[in-house]
């Protein structure tokens, strides 16, 4: 089940990361089905991401079947409690990422590390970002936190092995970083570490979109 929860994202970096090779530049997610239409872009990248959405409904049907619905997956009205965590958890991320960030600006050029520069690309595709920010957050959360954690605990694993299986799981797909990978670790943590704890997915998937969109405005801006 977890193959065909994850085999988005899988498709998605190995596309990503072909396209790096191939043209030799910097990653980017964006679409490019007309360089010169960037509107028909951003319409067509949403359309062919909505896929990976398709994993929520699949994770909480079978979730339902076996007693954890809404309610129990935290999936509620957020509270402004849950509120200030999302948005704790997201500055966390970010802080550690912008820390960690720093000593990788010195292999910059180097092929061990793969980067994502600025966009360069109209005001308006920031609509795409938060759109696809707001997908993934959803979608990842669901499937690696919601459904692997909860499916886990019901087979008897320990917290700390569940943990370590989510995260490595979560990071498996953003391997075309390179040693940039390493990025990623904080926020993965504070996510899978906050569901363990509360059981409250609205937390990690606010969090989620909040980094997820500052990143993306922080490249659109960056141009």
């Amino acid at each position: 089940m977890m193959i065909a929860l994850l085999a988005p994202w899988i498709i998605s970096a190995v596309l990503t990361l072909a396209v790096h090779e191939i043209s030799n530049t910097s990653l980017t997610q964006l679409p490019t089905y007309d360089a010169h239409q960037p509107v028909v872009n951003i319409v067509l990248g949403l359309i062919s991401y909505l896929p990976v959405a398709a994993v929520v409904p699949v994770a909480l049907l079978l979730l339902a079947r076996t007693g954890q619905g809404p309610a129990e997956l935290g999936l509620t009205r957020a509270q402004w409690p849950d509120v200030g965590a999302g948005a704790g958890l997201a500055a966390l991320g970010l802080g550690c990422e912008f820390v960690l960030a720093i000593p990788f600006a010195q292999l910059s050029h180097s092929k061990l590390v793969n980067t994502a520069g600025p966009l360069h690309v109209p005001a308006y595709y920031i609509i795409f970002g938060l759109s696809q920010a707001l997908i993934t957050s959803i979608a990842e959360e669901t499937a690696v936190n919601a459904y692997l954690l909860t499916r886990l605990d019901q087979l008897g694993w320990r917290p700390w092995p569940a943990f370590w299986l989510s995260l490595a799981l979560r990071t498996s797909y953003h391997v075309y970083y390179g040693l940039g990978v390493v990025l990623t670790l904080p926020l993965g943590y504070f996510l899978t570490r906050s569901f363990q704890k509360h059981g409250k997915l609205s937390r990690p998937i606010l969090a989620h979109f909040l980094y997820d969109s500052v990143i993306f405005l922080i490249s659109i801006v960056a141009h």
